[in-house]
Order: structure tokens, then C-alpha cells, then sequence
């Protein structure tokens, strides 16, 4: 069979030297091409050799002439090794072009590079040594770029899971691709689940029959997000055919191809076509709007009909397009004069051009530039071009750099069964395999979980706080979820690691999200706030110090100074014309104090003169009433309500006494207690109901329970009056549900929660089932009992008592002085000649008026009018007794002391 094949090429070769075999002048370089010719893209690859020849050749200004010789490889490396020998040997071609796969590429590289033949390849690796291949140049671009881009879209989709499928190579590998998409994964939080890997398709009989062997198994599979990594094109059409037959390209099913795959839809006939509906491809963008192109396909559309009249699709592929390219490599390379292997190998990866693929210029032995990808989405008979990848960019509406590109993947997507909906990517539950759910049956606290026996022998009844939450959560859905509960008899730990080996689907109860746990399986929002309270007995507060409880210390501290300050400016107001506040220090100070302080409790019995002091008592008065209101009141709330201390206060000295502590023992609260908090185990005590903790304090078994948040405030709910939380509490993720990990049922879940806890259902579920008992819902909890009172209740009542006294000492300090200054110009303007004082001197002069109301005059004391500083700053109803013969007396001294003063003031002048 593979004899008439060779024929036929030899044939086809000879002829296109004829029409130039006359023209002795020019030279004729071999040209060799493996490719398989039997499969479509084969066949679009000879078309457009044939047609790069024809027309380098036609041209008359060219110096060389080229000879084109095929061989038929079908795909197989080691005819392709054969056929690439044959070549260099009997035919002694100058290069060879071609190589769809890389099985096939590696074989002809060695034995080009060991004939010193430079090897055009149509495949590449996911990472190409030139050291090993020196003579191998590869036409096409490597895969990294094209796994960021599958990647970005599984992520714009938050899809988290995803199984890829590949066909084997000859050599048992998946050229690198396998690597680079996990790595790909793995920088947007998805994974790769599961791996199909499909035997290379001539090494299986019944390629039907292992293709479907294969897609049964990921029934057994949540995720249905399928990447098909490689594949050949027989291959391809059995996979889809398959998939679809069975079931696994519904609509909750997404699947992308690679561009080895995609890159040949233009060549795929419409019943291919038809079962690979809804997918998305991965295609390399070319130019259709260059001129060169415009001229190739006619050409290749014309010829390619003519040799396949069986074709019904006549576009050409990428590889036909780098096929082109790579005669135009060569006749460049060969128009310089040197002909040596070495030159026209530095030649060739010198060229520099754009093609029909796009640029053409070499790095490394390859393309040095990553190519523009176009996401494709099959639809009919054919497909609808959606975004552009740019690399480095990411998703684009168009190739232009500027001002369009997205984070996320934005084209509109016909999925399988014509659905616009968004596959959920994962399995949904159906009648045949609902949603097998976790529910813990070992719980302290039945208010959140409880499991009962049912009506029915092996029947369950499933009741409490989160089972109702779960049933709220299913309304809000937009889907019916089919599940099936199931109890768990055992600790929480191996109901989350249950979900993580997949004996469970998800897991609802009191769930605690912890760091650990959430490498294993996916939570959902919390839907309660959790920490570590310390839970201990209380006994009643005694105090002999009672009474201050009131006031803080600090308000204690201001209102004595307030009290000190208002004594000193009542006294310093009324001690010149107040014969009350006159007498010894001592009798000034004790008659000032006890008039503020009992201004406080009653009515005063010492007179006041002087208005300013009226208004500075007026002020303090009020806030004398406020403070003492205010400090009954508090004091009454602090003795009638009954205030309860612990009989423990930190954890600290729990451990230095060596007590024992409970909690419950299913939970991780006992594994954190340990590791965490450093209690040692023979201390702790497993407590297994919620019930059993009061007995276990009131037989002095423990002196603590440890209980997590939500169970503390259950506890506390019934039994406020015995116990109450101490200690600081240590906070955790909340309790949620839990699935395994990337189920997008968890994102609903989530987004369901959150519509709950905003529509006010999950408060209205909290006061159902945590409702205080009727004797604590009129207890007074820890935030309501009453605090003693702080400065900051007040700050602006002392604000104003303090100002009103200051202001009222600066108005009676401005007046004084005004007097006195007024007084000794009267007495200098009569005083025959003026003596000069120190400042010292008139310092005193002016604190000792001030203070006595009286005016020394070296050494003697000359009394000021006493008679206006009354009349003026006193009330005209003051009941004031100023006896005739007082007044009498009074004037006679101040007329002695006249006469006194003016003597000494003669004596001085003489």
C-alpha cells in the first residue's frame, strides 16, 4: 500500500519540474515534504505546497528553481523517519517541510540534523532545546500562551474543576501541554480533577468502544468542564460523537478545544461539525484582508476542489497557510550565493517577513513572537468568532491594544442545547443520583441539629436551626436541588474529611470553617459568627465600697475640684463685704466649704451680697441637682438589679490551678485547647449534651466549659442566672456548610445566605430557636447591667459651671482694680508731692486692697469708701442691719485716718 503512494508523489514532483526543467541556466534545489496526505489537513498542506512551488517557480527573475517531493507519513513517526531517510538519501533534498505531529517531528529532526538538513516542522514541543536538534526550525508557536488564555476563560466562568482529555502520543506524553495548563490553573484558583487519556488511534481496534469505556467513567466525576488538550482528528469526531451520545455534552456540560483541534474547523465537514455544538475553541488569528491572502485563496480554492471534489468546505487551515510560508523560507534562503547546509540553515532563521500565517521571524529556533488567539463558539454548521487574546493583554474585542481590552472573557456564548444560561460545570443532582448531604447526629446542642428516629423503621427526622436555614436556602434558589440526608455518627472532622474523599456530596450543620479545613472542601458564607468562650459560675457582687460605685474615679476627681473651685470664687466674692466669710483663715475657709457643700442637700443659711456671687451659686445649684439625681439613680439600679461576678477570670489561672475544664468533645474546641491554649489533656473533659454541663459544675467536676460562641449564648439563654462568660474570646471563621471543592453549589449556597441575612429571615430564624428562657429574657444581660457613671455625662455641665465662676471672679477682679486706680488718683491729685513706689510695693498695695478692701499708704492703711462698692454691687433689697452708731463710728475712723495721712504727708515735705 505505501509502494503506490510514493509513485503517485514522484509523479506530481516530476511534473512541476517540468515546466521548467528546459531552462538549463537555473539551478534546481530538492525539496522534501512529509505530511499525511490521506487525512484533509494532509491534503490542504500538498495544495498549498504545490501552489508555493508552482508560483516561485513561474517567476522568471528567479535564479533557482524549486522540486517538490512528498511522502505520505499517515501520521506514524516511524514512516515518517523512513520516509524522511528516503528523501535525503535517494532524492537529496535541501530541506524538508511538514510534520504535523511531534512524535513525527523528533524522529526527522535527529536524522536531519545528523544529515545536516534543516527540518521545517509543523508541530512544537512545549519547550525545544536547539542543542539537541540544531538543524529543527518549527513553524508554529508554543502552547504557553494558549493554556493562560483556557485558563482565563475557566476563570471568568468561576469554574473551579476541570477534567482534561488527551490522546496519547506514540511516545506516551502530551508534548508538555498537560504542565503548562495545570501551572495555568493554578495562577486563577482552578484544578485540574480528573485526566482522560485515550490510546494513540492506531493502536486500538475499536477506537468507538474504548472512547466510550473512557467518558463512562466521568459519570463518577463532578466536574463537567472538559478540555480537550490534543487529539487527532479521527479521534476527535469519535470522542464528540461518543460524548454526545451518552449524555456528557448537555447543558451543564462546557467543553473547549485546543487550537490542534480548532485550528481545522474551516476544514471540518458540516456532520463533524454538528457534534461538537456549544463548544468553545481555541484558534491562531491570521489576516484574511492582506492582499497575499486575497490572491492565495482563489487559488487554493479553485485547485483544492478540483483534487477533492468530496470536500464541502474548501477554506484553508493554519497549517496550509505556515505550509505556503515555508517555500517562501527556502527561496529566500536559497537566492544567496553559499549553498552550504550551515548557510542556508543561518538563512533561513534569519528570515524576516510577514506571511499568510502572520510574522515569519525566528528565536531560538521558533517563532519569535506569541500568537493572537481568537476564541470560537460552535454553532450550526459553523462557528461565531467571539474575543481576541492578546498576549500579555488578555481579552480583547478587537486586536487593537488600546482601550479594549477585559479581565474577564465578554462574548456572548450559544451553549450546549442552545442554552445562554452559564454551565453550573459540575454534576446536578438528579432523581437517579440526588445529592448525598452529611448531617451531624452527634450533637451537644440540639437547637442547631437534631436527628430523631422517624415514623418508619430506618427513617430519620432531621430538625433544628440549620436544617431550617438549609430549607430557607433551597427557596431562594433558582433550581430544584434533588438531595438525599444522611446522619453522621462522628466528629466533625471526619464529617468535613467525608466530603473531601466524596463519600459526601456537602455536609449542613454546625459546621465551624477553620484555616485547615478549607485546603479540603469549600464553604459556604458563614451564616454565624463563632469564637472560644470561657463559660464559669457566677456568685452575687458584695462590696463595702458601694456607695462610689456611682461615679467613675476620674468623675469622682473633677467633681471635688469643681466643688474646691466654686468654694474659692463663693468666698472670694463675698469676703470683703460679707462679715460671714470674715474672721480667721480658718473660719473663712470652713464657713466657704460648708457653704458650697451644703448647698448640695439644702438651703443655706449665710447671707450673700453680691450679685455675681448669686449667679455663680445659681449655676452650681443646677449642677448640684444633676449630680445628685444622677448618683441616686445610678445607685438604686446598682443595688435593687442583682450584679453577679465570676468565680473565674482568666484562663491563666485555670492552668496554675490544675482544674479540669469541659467541652465537647467532637468538635476541634478540644484539639485547640490542647495545641492552642496549652491545657493539658487529663484536664479536659469531653461533655456530651448541653444538659450535662450544669451537673458537671455543680459536682465541682469542672470549673470551666469551653464552648464555641453560638453554644455559649444557647447555654447562657437558660441558665443566665448560675453562669455567665469571662476571658477574652477567640474568634474563627463562622459556621457554614460545606461542599467539596470548586462545586459552584456552594456559590449559590453562599449568595443565598447573604439574600437571607439582608431580607431579615435568618435574624427572624435566630429569635425562633435561640430565644431566651422567660426567667433571662428579663434578665439584664452583660451589656445592659449599669456601669458607673463617667466624666464624659457631664464634661458640658462642668464646661459651664467652671466658665460662669471664671467670669464672674475676672468681672469682680476688672471692678476692684478700676476702684483702687480711681482711689489713688483722688489721693495723689490732693497729696502735695507724689513719692515713688516700687513694683513690688504697688503690688502688694493692689493684692492687699483687693483681698481687705483697703489702701496702705506707706505703712498706713487708709480705708476705701465702703458705701458705693456696696450700693453698686449689691442687691437694694438686702436685709443688711448697719446700725446708726456703727455708721457714725466708721466715719470717725476714716476721718482719723484722713488726718493721720496728711500729717505724715506735711512732715515728709518739710
Amino acid at each position: 500500500m505505501q509502494r503506490p503512494c510514493c509513485i503517485t508523489f514522484v509523479f506530481i514532483s516530476l511534473f512541476l519540474v517540468s515546466s521548467y526543467g528546459e531552462e538549463t541556466d537555473n539551478k534546481v534545489t530538492n525539496i522534501g515534504a512529509i505530511i499525511d496526505v490521506d487525512s484533509r489537513i494532509g491534503k490542504e498542506e500538498k495544495t498549498a505546497l504545490e501552489i508555493a512551488v508552482q508560483s516561485f517557480n513561474n517567476n522568471v527573475s528567479n535564479n533557482h528553481k524549486l522540486s517538490l517531493y512528498i511522502q505520505n507519513s499517515r501520521r506514524d513517526p516511524l514512516l515518517a523517519a523512513t520516509a524522511a531517510k528516503k528523501l535525503i538519501e535517494e532524492q537529496e533534498v535541501k530541506a524538508i517541510i511538514g510534520l504535523e505531529t511531534w512524535e513525527e517531528a523528533a524522529l526527522v529532526a535527529d536524522i536531519g540534523s545528523r544529515a545536516r538538513v534543516p527540518v521545517l516542522s509543523f508541530a512544537v514541543p512545549a519547550i525545544i532545546t536547539p542543542t539537541r536538534w540544531p538543524f529543527l526550525v518549527t513553524m508554529a508557536n508554543g502552547d504557553s500562551e494558549q493554556m493562560k488564555c483556557i485558563a482565563a476563560t475557566i476563570s471568568s466562568f468561576n469554574w473551579k474543576r476541570v477534567v482534561v482529555i488527551y490522546e496519547d502520543d506514540t511516545f506516551g506524553g502530551d508534548s508538555g501541554k498537560l504542565a503548562l495548563l495545570s501551572e495555568a490553573l493554578r495562577d486563577v484558583g482552578s484544578e485540574i480533577e480528573y485526566r482522560v487519556v485515550l490510546p494513540p488511534l492506531a493502536s486500538v481496534s475499536n477506537p468507538n468502544e474504548v472512547v466510550q469505556d473512557e467518558l463512562i467513567k466521568l459519570f463518577n466525576v463532578q466536574s463537567r468542564v472538559y478540555i480537550v488538550l490534543q487529539s487527532s482528528l479521527p479521534m476527535t469526531i469519535h470522542l464528540f460523537e461518543k460524548a454526545k451520545e451518552i449524555g456528557l455534552t448537555g447543558r451543564d456540560s462546557a467543553w473547549i478545544i485546543t487550537d490542534t483541534i480548532s485550528n481545522y474547523f474551516d476544514s471540518f465537514n458540516s456532520s463533524v461539525i454538528s457534534s461538537m455544538q456549544g463548544i468553545l475553541g481555541i484558534k491562531t488569528y491570521y489576516d484574511e484582508g492582506t492582499n497575499l491572502y486575497k490572491t492565495f485563496y482563489p487559488q487554493f480554492r479553485r485547485t483544492f476542489r478540483d483534487e477533492n471534489p468530496e470536500e464541502d468546505n474548501f477554506q484553508p487551515s493554519i497549517n496550509a497557510l505556515r505550509a505556503y510560508d515555508s517555500i517562501r523560507i527556502i527561496k529566500q534562503a536559497m537566492d544567496s550565493d553559499e549553498n552550504s547546509p550551515d548557510s542556508l540553515l543561518k538563512n533561513i532563521l534569519s528570515s524576516n517577513f510577514t506571511g499568510l500565517s502572520g510574522e515569519i521571524h525566528f528565536q531560538q529556533h521558533k517563532l519569535s513572537h506569541d500568537p493572537i488567539l481568537r476564541i470560537v463558539n460552535v454553532i450550526g454548521k459553523s462557528y461565531n468568532e467571539l474575543d481576541f487574546w492578546l498576549p500579555g493583554i488578555g481579552f480583547s474585542k478587537n486586536i487593537g491594544y488600546v482601550g479594549n481590552k477585559s479581565a474577564d472573557f465578554t462574548g456572548t456564548v450559544i451553549w450546549p442545547d442552545d442554552s445562554k444560561l452559564v454551565p453550573k460545570g459540575w454534576a446536578i443532582p438528579t432523581n437517579k443520583k440526588p445529592m448525598i448531604i452529611g448531617v451531624p447526629a452527634r450533637t451537644a446542642f440540639e437547637k442547631f441539629v437534631k436527628v430523631d428516629d422517624g415514623k418508619h423503621p430506618g427513617q430519620k427526622k432531621y430538625d433544628g436551626f440549620c436544617i431550617e436555614l438549609f430549607y430557607e436556602v433551597l427557596t431562594v434558589l433558582d433550581y430544584d436541588l434533588i438531595y438525599q440526608f444522611d446522619p453522621h455518627n462522628g466528629t466533625y472532622d471526619e464529617l468535613v474529611h467525608k466530603v473531601y474523599n466524596k463519600t459526601y456530596d456537602a455536609a449542613v450543620g454546625d459546621i465551624t470553617i477553620l484555616a485547615n479545613r478549607t485546603t479540603l472542601v469549600e464553604f459556604t458564607q458563614p451564616y454565624a459568627a463563632t469564637g472560644l468562650s470561657m463559660i464559669v459560675p457566677v456568685k452575687p457582687e458584695r462590696s463595702a465600697w458601694m456607695f462610689l460605685k456611682p461615679f467613675t474615679t476620674k468623675m469622682w476627681l473633677v467633681t471635688g475640684s469643681l466643688l474646691i473651685y466654686t468654694m474659692f470664687i463663693v468666698w472670694f466674692l463675698e469676703h470683703q463685704s460679707n462679715p460671714n466669710f470674715r474672721g480667721p483663715w480658718n473660719n473663712q475657709i470652713g464657713t466657704a466649704l460648708w457653704f458650697t457643700f451644703s448647698s448640695i442637700f439644702f438651703a443655706h443659711r449665710e447671707k450673700i451680697y453680691s450679685n455675681l456671687t448669686r449667679v455663680v451659686v445659681v449655676v452650681w445649684l443646677f449642677v448640684a441637682l444633676i449630680l445628685t439625681s444622677s448618683y441616686t439613680a445610678s445607685l438604686t439600679s446598682m443595688l435593687t438589679v442583682q450584679r453577679l461576678e465570676p468565680n473565674v477570670t482568666d484562663i491563666e489561672s485555670l492552668k496554675q490551678s490544675n482544674v479540669k475544664i469541659g467541652c465537647d468533645g467532637d468538635s476541634f474546641v478540644r484539639t485547640y485547647l490542647e495545641d492552642v491554649l496549652k491545657f493539658k489533656s487529663y484536664n479536659i473533659e469531653n461533655v456530651s449534651s448541653e444538659y450535662k454541663y450544669e451537673g458537671e459544675f455543680k459536682s465541682n467536676h469542672i470549673a470551666a466549659a469551653f464552648l464555641e460562641l453560638p453554644y455559649g449564648k444557647v447555654f447562657l439563654n437558660r441558665y443566665c442566672k448560675k453562669f455567665t462568660t469571662t476571658a477574652p474570646t477567640y474568634i474563627f471563621g463562622g459556621l457554614g456548610f460545606v461542599f467539596q471543592k470548586g462545586s459552584p453549589i456552594a456559590r449559590d449556597f453562599s449568595r443565598a445566605i447573604l439574600k437571607l441575612s439582608e431580607d431579615g429571615t435568618l435574624m427572624s430564624l435566630e429569635q425562633k430557636w435561640f430565644a431566651p428562657s422567660p426567667e433571662c429574657s428579663a434578665n439584664v444581660t452583660e451589656e445592659s447591667k449599669t456601669n458607673s457613671l463617667s466624666i464624659n455625662s457631664f464634661l458640658g455641665l462642668f464646661l459651664i459651671s467652671g466658665a460662669t465662676s471664671t467670669v464672674c471672679l475676672l468681672l469682680f477682679l476688672a471692678y476692684s482694680l478700676k476702684r483702687y486706680w480711681h482711689h489713688e488718683e483722688e489721693n495723689n491729685a490732693g497729696n502735695l508731692s507724689v513719692v515713688d513706689e516700687g513694683v513690688l510695693i504697688k503690688a502688694m498695695r493692689v493684692a492687699k486692697y483687693i483681698y481687705n478692701g483697703k489702701i496702705c499708704v506707706q505703712g498706713e492703711v487708709s480705708a476705701a469708701p465702703r458705701v458705693p462698692d456696696i450700693y453698686e454691687w449689691s442687691s437694694p433689697t438686702w436685709d443688711y442691719d448697719r446700725s446708726s452708731s456703727h455708721i457714725s463710728m466708721e466715719n470717725l475712723e476714716v476721718k482719723s485716718q484722713a488726718e493721720t495721712e496728711i500729717g505724715i504727708q506735711l512732715q515728709v515735705h518739710n
